[in-house]
């Protein structure tokens, strides 16, 4: 049926199509969400600085308490963390920190690479320490540094869980044996079933090699409440990982 155009938009011409401004009630609903809109924009904004505050405050409680040289990087997880602040504990972060040093040990093992992930983490107290109700850690102990702390070049083995350990004495030459990587107790390291791979394992060589495998490694820069759980081999390094409850960062808790 026709429909005549003064039931449509008036038409123009030109092809244009004229549009009626909004009504007051159509502006007072847009006024309404654009206010809307930037208070849950500002809210968004408030809540990320105090994420940023609270992380940088982790990052400093866990360099001063591990005494490494730069300051970890921290993400606090969960929206929002004005919430969470205000329950006074963190439901979630995670930390990753570089260059953890071993100093007081006779066979220093730094912790090349460590991630934290921190479950409750306590927001108030002392400004230089942090405390968490759980906490899951890996550390990566490079060969370089498992290296200079045995005495003896490690590598790699070819299988899983296993690594090479090359020693070499002038005149007399070099030799690799392989050994199985396994936690001890202590939060130590433990290199077993050590078996000939190349060279003559001259008595020279094998005491030099049992002074470097004989004894489990201890991991001394590792916070107070950690416990070695597993430990893996790969191409780069070690992999140890740790479980804790109620551990706290904060200067000297570094494990014994």
């Amino acid at each position: 049926m026709y429909q005549s155009h003064r039931d449509e938009e008036p038409y123009y011409g030109d092809g244009s199509v004229y549009v009626s401004p909004p009504t007051r009630t159509r502006r007072r609903m847009i006024i309404a969400a654009l206010s809307l809109v930037a208070v849950l924009v500002g809210g968004v904004a408030v809540d990320r600085i105090a994420a940023v505050r609270a992380e940088s405050r982790t990052a400093k409680a866990f360099q001063d308490g591990m005494g490494t040289a730069d300051r970890p990087s921290v993400h606090v997880r969960g929206f929002p963390v004005l919430n969470q602040l205000a329950a006074g504990s963190l439901d979630h972060v995670d930390l990753t920190a570089h260059g953890i040093p071993a100093d007081g040990s006779a066979r220093p093992l730094p912790v090349t690479r460590l991630t934290v992930g921190m479950d409750g983490l306590k927001t108030s107290g002392s400004a230089d320490e942090a405390h968490a109700d759980s906490v899951t850690a890996t550390a990566f102990l490079s060969y370089a540094d498992v290296s200079s702390a045995l005495g003896v070049q490690v590598s790699q083995g070819d299988e899983s869980g296993w690594v090479d350990a090359t020693a070499g004495l002038p005149l007399v030459g070099d030799v690799t044996v392989s050994a199985a990587v396994s936690a001890a107790s202590g939060n130590r390291i433990s290199f077993t079933d050590v078996r000939a791979e190349q060279g003559e394992l001259l008595p020279p060589l094998k005491s030099l090699l049992d002074k470097a495998l004989d004894e489990p490694i201890p991991l001394q820069n590792v916070p107070e409440g950690l416990r070695l759980r597993s430990v893996t081999t790969t191409e780069d390094g070690i992999d140890a990982r740790f479980t804790g409850r109620s551990v706290t960062f904060h200067p000297d808790s570094s494990s014994a």
